[in-house]
Order: C-alpha cells, then structure tokens, then sequence
C-alpha cells in the first residue's frame, strides 16, 4: 500500500499552519525510530513527538528513505532544527553524547516488532538507552530483551501495557460526580488528528487561563508525556469504560479543571475499533468535537471502505451516546489553502456547527468553538482576555 501523508501533511502546496507546539524545558533525550514511515500514518508516534513532547528533547528522527531532512519541513512546511538520520550510528553522532532514551516511534497495525527491529532495539540497549515500547509486544516480557537491560541498566517502558488486572477498575457511575465539562475529541477514522486537536486545545486554553487536562487514550499521547491516561486498546474490554471514568475522576480530583477533554480512538462507525465506544460510555462526555479529513478517499488500511461523512459520523454519535457534537475539525492532508476554505464554509452550512483547521486556521476559531457551547468555562478570563 503506498505511503499516505498524515496530519497536517500536504500533497498539493503548502498551508501556513500554526507554530509546532513545544515545551521550553524538557529533561530527557531522545531518538525516535520510525524506519520508511516519518510523516505517514504509521509514523503517528513519531510525527507527535517532533510536534509536542513534555518529557523527551527529541534530538533526530531515523529514517532512512528521508534523511538529511528536517522533520519540521516535512510535517509544516516550517523547519524545526530536528533532523532526519539514516540510522542509529548518524543518530548517535549527531547527540552530543549517548541519548537517555531509544524511542519505537512506528505504531504498526500488527502491533510487532520485525527481526530486523528487534535487533536495533537491542543494540541500542546495549550502548546504554534506555527504551520506549508503544506496541503491542511487550518487551520486558520477553527473555532476551530482559537479559539485556539487565546487562546494560537500563529500563523499557512498555507504555501499552496495563496494570495488574486485580487493579483495574470496572464503570462505577460516579463520573457524574465531574462538574466540569467534559469534551471528547473524536474522527471519522484513525490517524486522523484527534490527539493533535485535542493537545492544541488544552494548551490554547491553559494559555488563556482556563485550566484544561488532556486524558491520553493512545501510547503516543502518553510518550508526549500526558499526566493522565491508559492504552485504551491494550485494557480489556471490560474494565475499558471503569479504567477511562476512574481516570477522569483522578485528574478531576487532582486538578479541579475547568474543562476536562478525552482524546478519541479510532472512529465509532469503523468496525475494525470499538474503542470509540468505550470513550463515550466511559467519559459520558458533555460535548464532542469531531474530526474529519475531507480529502481522503478510504479509510486507513482499509482500501474497500469508504471514508464517511461528518454528518453520517455525527448521527451515529449522538444515536449512541447522549451528547451533542459541538464542531467540527478539518484534517488538511492532500489539500489547498483554498480547498480547506470552501470545505469549512461547506461543513458550516450543511451541519449548522462551527468548522475549522485546529493547525491551517488561527487557534482561537479552536477556543471559540469550545466557548461557544460551554460559556461558562470561560467565567474566568477577563475582558482583555477574552
């Protein structure tokens, strides 16, 4: 299957997007691997951490079909100074010294590891990184790759992996106890933006002096760094409705935020997920926003389907849950500056709710959306502010 470009990546010209989200101070160093697939859907991991990470300076990018680029030219249009390497050795010469952590920035739809991978991540073990797993394959259980971190102290962090299943917890109800708002970010596929809108959003609003906290449902937002979360995909089904309110409930108590919002999992008419199903039943969210890519044809990995439509995704949504879609977010991929435009002005009309590109467009159409439906987030800010 040919390599498909992922949000916000263009096939046709370039779009003038919003500066890449970044954190000033970040502790831990990093390589990302994501072989053949930097900037495509399958290289999602690696893509959100070159836009936004908490927790990882991310130093390069391995990718040998792309190298010598700058990953911020391939994903923007705007250079990041964060390289593309051809392989670790490039990688490595790069680093002023060995990196704290080798990070697996590819989330495969087999969730394995190839030989050849397998090999490369035990190499870098052995020249003393740590690791960061986000695949369905969990490393530390695997005798090879514990003899080795054993050999070399260091640690894998098998992000996917859930806790014990004694500890896990079952739907409660008391997700009725949250006062605040909560706003699930959905789509009309996978690897469409979700997690991309729903981390602008929560930085556009802190920035503005609303308190907003992300839940991560996928392994990249949690590499990112969110403070609250689980691999919805890896908990089983059913404890996954218990797992994600217990979650809310945490950052909820924890934070007391003025908006909470859940990043969505694949889409709810897609039959391959039922992840989707899981995040509104177990966040029972106030409000939705919807995430569509009106370019492209077929869904993810699956040539016979076709994409839906947002009105189609938005019935479907609010027949399943008892919630209100509040605005929908456009995924430019393979779209014009004047293609994104008449798309917005076309949704608008069609569904009656606000429309906008969270990356192509100011971010305040973003915030004004959320504000627009839940005004009393906003009691905060004052006349300047607002």
């Amino acid at each position: 299957m040919s390599e498909k470009p992922p949000f916000p990546a263009l096939a046709k010209q370039s779009i003038a997007v919003s500066a890449p989200i970044t954190v000033a101070e970040r502790s831990l160093t990093a390589i990302v691997y994501c072989e053949a697939n930097f900037g495509g859907i399958d290289g999602k991991t690696a893509n959100g951490l070159v836009r936004h990470s908490e927790k990882y300076e991310i130093l390069s990018v391995i990718d040998s079909e792309k190298s010598g680029q700058d990953t911020g030219s391939i994903l923007d249009g705007e250079p990041n100074g964060i390289p593309i390497c051809s392989d670790l050795t490039e990688a490595l010469a790069h680093a002023d010294k060995v990196p704290d952590y080798f990070i697996f920035g590819i989330a495969p739809a087999t969730g394995m590891l190839s030989p050849e991978e397998r090999a490369l991540i035990l190499k870098a073990i052995e020249m003393g990184m740590n690791i960061v797993n986000g695949l369905h394959e969990f490393l530390n259980d695997d005798p090879d790759f514990a003899a080795a971190i054993a050999k070399s102290n260091v640690v894998i962090r098998d992000v996917r992996k859930p806790r014990a299943k004694k500890d896990l917890r079952v739907f409660s109800g008391r997700i009725a106890e949250v006062t605040c708002p909560c706003i699930a970010v959905l789509g009309t596929d996978c690897a469409i933006g979700k997690r991309t809108t729903a981390t602008v959003l929560t930085r556009a609003l802190n920035e503005m002096g609303i308190k907003a906290v992300m839940i991560g449902t996928g392994q990249t937002g949690l590499i990112q760094g969110a403070r609250y979360g689980m691999a919805l995909d890896a908990v089983p089904s059913q404890f996954c409705a218990g797992e994600l309110e217990a979650t809310i409930l945490e950052a909820f108590e924890a934070e007391a935020p003025d908006v909470i919002f859940i990043e969505g999992q694949g889409s709810l008419s897609h039959p391959a997920y039922s992840t989707s199903s899981f995040i509104l039943r177990g966040s029972c969210p106030d409000g939705v926003v919807l995430q569509h890519a009106p370019a492209r044809k077929h869904r993810c990995d699956f040539e016979q389907m076709p994409m839906p439509t947002p009105a189609s995704e938005i019935n479907l949504i609010q027949t399943f849950a008892k919630t209100t879609v509040i605005g929908l977010t456009l995924n430019h991929e393979n779209m014009t500056d004047t293609e994104v435009s008449s798309a917005i002005m076309s949704y608008e009309q069609e569904l009656g709710i606000p429309v906008t590109d969270a990356l192509a467009r100011p971010t305040k159409r973003l915030v004004d959306m959320v504000l627009a439906a839940f005004p009393q987030i906003g009691g905060k800010l004052s006349i300047g502010a607002a």
